[in-house]
């Protein structure tokens, strides 16, 4: 038998880990102690350079030079105490459900008839909302959905939670070489199932993970969580040198299921679908010649100040009590309001100058000629090279495509994504990003956006920078990639 592969990103050993996180610590401190006293020290010497030479009565011109020089250096130590750590994306996995949990048009237009509490007109509006949403023959829905009733009492929905989390831990595990005792971090997002114990607990328990791992529960969050969940642990590998963290996304389908009549509530059984992604981050010198993607930047921007957009899509009980998730009629005015309010901030931080002052100028012109009445839409293009948006739906990804003047090739992640797998909330982003890769789209040096939106209402972004080209094998799109894109 051959030696195993060494691990690229081993565990700690039993010493480090002890002084691991208390080391982070005191060096957290210090670093925070330093900056304050450099910077008390900092004018306390420009202001005795100053007075020194004025009480000689020399001219500005002869302190003029070393009073540069030591602005110079206290600007370059300020940079070195600030400067970001660089977060890579070491690798991702995304679920591939069984074969079996497969629904077809037919199979579910069949379901819905045989569970008694729809009648024809509920059936008629869910199977024209499936057609029309851009979804294919080929989505899956948990096992317990597939039960005549359908089961969604708490055990089936925890036997879910394990059927799409437990997989994906192993694939990533294994793709990444990494032992479960190497994690620090671990956060697990999911919007309308929070057990006790919690869903990283779950997984903690499963895999034997250290006791000083720092776990993560992330709920009522909606679809834009999966990008949340990178912004939080790209904040705790910032305080946390040498670490890694896990990221993942699902939702549990079986505690969303709506068995009520009200349409506005019956919405969200026709779109959301089986799914789960996960991701390994690391902040470690030895992830940077083993991972995929560095992270550049995330953004992001809320509206539940706004109390129509609060009001958009909100989980409450119908006039039967039977719990669901209203989505009203202005959701999608609300969204389109939302993603602008979210482009104005995440342009100020990835668009080139160029690209920027021709929104000045436009702004400028607005003001003060009046002459331009259509809103000016900068070119994401300038600056990103591949598109993630949300597959909430055809004619929503259409929308956005149009509004960002994107080409057919960048929406088309978002919908063969929708087509293949539906839309299965902020897992979503990263079947669409599998789906570039598997075509082998990612040359090094690409940057990639993805953007999500969720209740509440907020919006969430990420950009990566590739680190090399890829051309992913396995994955969910292994057996299915040369058969996309499908034409309408």
């Amino acid at each position: 038998m051959g030696m195993p592969a060494p691990s690229p990103l081993s565990p700690l050993s039993s010493e480090d880990r002890e002084t691991h996180f208390p080391h982070s610590l005191y060096a957290h401190l210090f670093r925070s102690l330093f900056k304050t006293v450099s910077r008390n020290l900092l004018l306390f010497t420009v202001s005795l350079e100053v007075s020194t030479f004025a009480w000689w009565g020399c001219s500005p011109t002869t302190y003029a030079v070393p009073l540069f020089f030591l602005l110079l250096c206290a600007a370059m130590a300020q940079y070195w105490l600030t400067r970001p750590r660089p977060v890579y994306l070491v690798d991702f996995s995304c679920l591939k459900p069984p074969s079996h949990l497969r629904v077809p048009f037919s199979t579910f237009r069949e379901h819905a008839s045989l569970v008694g509490f729809l009648n024809q007109e509920s059936i008629d509006f869910m199977m024209k909302v499936i057609r029309s949403s851009g979804q294919g023959e080929m989505t899956y829905l948990p096992s317990p959905l597939h039960f005549l009733p359908p089961r969604t009492n708490h055990s089936d929905c925890v036997d879910e939670a394990c059927m799409v989390l437990f997989p994906v831990m192993d694939d990533l595990l294994a793709k990444t070489c990494t032992s479960p005792r190497a994690i620090d971090f671990l956060i697990v997002n999911c919007s309308g199932f929070c057990p006790s114990p919690s869903l990283t607990s779950i997984l903690v328990n499963a895999y034997g993970m250290r006791e000083d791992l720092k776990n993560y529960n992330l709920s009522g969050m909606g679809c834009s969580a999966g990008i949340l969940g990178v912004d939080l642990a790209r904040r705790l590998l910032d305080l946390h040198p040498d670490s890694i963290a896990l990221v993942f996304s699902t939702e549990i389908i079986s505690t969303g299921w709506y068995p009520g009549k009200d349409r506005r509530k019956l919405v969200l059984n026709c779109l959301f679908r089986m799914g789960c992604s996960g991701l390994m981050l690391s902040n470690r010198k030895d992830a940077k010649r083993r991972a995929k993607y560095e992270l550049l930047c995330t953004v992001r921007t809320q509206m539940a100040f706004d109390d129509r957009a609060y009001r958009s899509a909100v989980r409450e009980e119908d006039e039967d009590g039977i719990t669901g998730v209203t989505l009203e009629r202005d959701l999608l005015h609300v969204a389109r309001e939302l993603l602008v309010a979210h482009l104005s901030v995440l342009g100020r931080r990835i668009l080139p100058f160029s690209e920027k002052a021709l929104y000045v100028l436009w702004m400028l012109r607005r003001r003060y000629s009046g002459s331009s009445k259509e809103i000016h839409v900068p070119d994401f293009k300038s600056a990103v090279h591949h598109f993630c948006i949300p597959p909430s739906g055809k004619g929503l990804i259409k929308e956005i495509g149009k509004s960002l003047k994107l080409r057919p090739q960048d929406v088309e992640p978002a919908l063969m994504t929708l087509h293949r797998f539906g839309n299965q909330s902020a897992a979503a982003l990263w079947y669409e990003l599998a789906y570039i890769e598997a075509k082998g789209r990612v040359k090094k040096g690409d940057k990639v956006w993805q953007v999500g939106m969720g209740t509440g209402p907020k919006a969430n972004s990420a950009v990566w920078r590739s680190l090399r080209s890829i051309k992913a094998e396995g994955g969910p799109w292994s057996d299915c990639i040369d058969a996309y894109p499908v034409v309408d």
